[in-house]
């Protein structure tokens, strides 16, 4: 996104370090950004987030929802706060974000919201994950119901979905794979890379004006939808 012109927040919770890391790329390539901490499960902090962004940089033009957390339980063993905890994080950030960038999108007659989900939502063959399939098929929904309400006033909403993407992860969630063993399932041989990823939401914030509503499948063809 900093490579094609736009002005880039990034945002994190949990490492700052991350976050600093990734602006100082940003800016050392000659681009422009900053970094803002806030917890994207709380309301009140989406809202200073994007307070934040529109001080430093104008007003939002694209809103990209990457957030995800795990909780790995039998369905049986997930509590009412678990399950709480886990759809605020992966599901209901994406409502507040949008609810936040949206009304300014709309007075300028532009804007680009991405949600970033998970094949799992729209498959549903993993076990102990009742909560992250429910969150990442909520999310294309949601997807789908502001491509609908907001195309008329020049917005976009649609969701990208990676599958195996060659990023830091603990091993110890995939005990029966490896990673030679995962790339021999995809019919393209090899693992996704973060740039896959990146010119997905490109093309959606550039050319792809007329894709609305839509999931954008990222797997080399290990799912088929």
């Amino acid at each position: 996104m900093a490579e094609a012109g736009a002005a880039v927040v990034v945002n994190g919770h949990s490492s700052k370090e991350n976050v600093e890391r990734t602006v100082t790329k940003i800016r050392e390539a000659g681009g422009t950004a900053i970094g803002i901490m806030a917890d994207v499960s709380d309301p009140k902090d989406v809202a200073r987030l994007v307070a934040e962004a529109t001080s430093a940089l104008g007003p939002v033009d694209i809103a990209i929802s990457n957030v995800g957390r795990r909780l790995h339980k039998p369905f049986e063993t997930i509590t009412v706060e678990d399950w709480d905890w886990a759809i605020r994080t992966n599901l209901s950030s994406c409502f507040y974000l949008a609810h936040e960038v949206v009304p300014s999108m709309r007075a300028r007659g532009w804007g680009r919201v991405i949600h970033v989900s998970g094949y799992d939502g729209f498959t549903g063959h993993l076990v102990n994950r009742a909560y992250n399939i429910a969150a990442k098929a909520g999310m294309h929904g949601f997807s789908k119901a502001l491509a609908r309400e907001l195309g008329p006033f020049g917005i976009t909403a649609n969701t990208v979905v990676p599958g195996a993407i060659d990023t830091e992860r603990d091993w110890s969630q995939y005990p029966k794979a490896t990673y030679e063993d995962v790339a021999k399932a995809i019919p393209v041989r090899r693992w996704g890379h973060v740039d896959d990823l990146a010119y997905a939401c490109l093309y959606l914030c550039t050319t792809g004006s007329f894709v609305n509503g839509q999931a954008i499948h990222l797997n080399g063809g290990e799912h088929m939808f």
